[in-house]
């Protein structure tokens, strides 16, 4: 026989079980990139935002290797969220395009919200007489770390110019902020960087050294974007960095915002009306990306979208009465 002071026991327990149950919350680990570039200060604000807004979801941000490891940490559910390329996205959930995704879609992932145009910025020492990206040939160039969306998108540019990554003289890889310090340093001629635009990396670099932005040919823009429709011309204007007086012309994709199919409903709609649009003031302030500022608006946050929506997504825009297309509805 239970006693009754033991059945009080266990009923207190239950019932607090299900207080503790019914006031928990849902943690959500933003997958961003390196700290030298954009996608982090993006997800930590992010994060901060929804944090101070005493939600039932809180957040927090990790530094990562960017957007191909964020599709597939978020597929595998290692991450809850994390900033990637819209072409980056597209191979992710297609199965497609990037070796680490090639005949392994990630069929879980889902779109979020479209943030800003991310450009592939072309760095060069000014005494590399690098003027043209066929001038890289037989030089010393970064071109992404092994498998990142940079590479996959020096790979779809020089294929522009007939060229191949083989044509350098040295192909350096590992990670964008290492990268920008060598090319400070004089250890490599140029480099790529697919990032929005006013990096703090490329902006320190500038101070200090001897760089220019290599200007792409519209024409061979137009082919790429034949090609493939994620690439669209930017100009990048003068004085965007220190002592880059004059603009150049750039290509861009998009910067957006995934998570997972397995992410609930009202933790993706509650991540969004609280990040977009009830505290859209400090999304803009805030946030150390001027890019947000600039270019997000709710009108443009599926421009680029090429993954299906999460459902949360889906009830966070029809409420702000923005249309869907139904290529972006999730699959039933």
């Amino acid at each position: 026989m239970i006693s009754k002071t033991l059945r009080i026991v266990i009923a207190a327990t239950l019932v607090f079980g299900v207080v503790a149950l019914a006031g928990a919350k849902t943690f959500i680990t933003i997958g961003s990139g390196s700290t030298t570039g954009l996608y982090y200060p993006t997800a930590v604000g992010m994060a901060k935002i929804l944090n101070e807004a005493g939600t039932d979801v809180r957040a927090n941000a990790r530094s990562t290797g960017g957007s191909v490891f964020n599709d597939r940490a978020v597929g595998a559910g290692q991450l809850q969220m994390g900033i990637s390329q819209n072409n980056v996205a597209y191979y992710a959930y297609n199965g497609t395009g990037v070796e680490a995704f090639q005949d392994k879609p990630v069929k879980n992932l889902r779109g979020v919200a479209v943030l800003y145009p991310e450009t592939i910025q072309i760095l060069a020492r000014k005494d590399s007489d690098i003027k043209t990206i066929a001038d890289m040939k037989g030089k010393r160039v970064y071109v992404g770390d092994i498998g990142s969306g940079t590479e996959q998108d020096v790979k779809n540019l020089f294929g522009a110019f007939d060229m191949s990554i083989d044509d350098l003289k040295a192909p350096v890889r590992g990670s964008a902020g290492s990268a920008v310090g060598l090319l400070r340093d004089g250890q490599i001629d140029a480099m790529f960087y697919t990032v929005g635009l006013g990096a703090s990396a490329i902006t320190e670099a500038a101070q200090t050294a001897p760089i220019n932005l290599v200007s792409v040919d519209p024409s061979k823009i137009e082919q790429l974007h034949a090609k493939y429709p994620f690439y669209t011309e930017i100009d990048i204007p003068g004085g965007t960095y220190p002592g880059m007086d004059e603009d150049a012309t750039a290509v861009t994709l998009k910067a957006m915002l995934v998570t997972s199919s397995d992410l609930s409903e009202d933790a993706v709609y509650q991540f969004m009306e609280t990040v977009f649009s009830k505290s859209q003031k400090a999304f803009y302030n805030d946030i150390q990306n001027p890019n947000l500022k600039k270019y997000f608006t709710l009108d443009t946050a599926l421009e680029g979208m090429s993954i299906p929506l999460h459902p949360g997504a889906v009830k966070f825009f029809k409420q702000h009465d923005i249309e869907i297309t139904d290529d972006l509805m999730p699959p039933s």
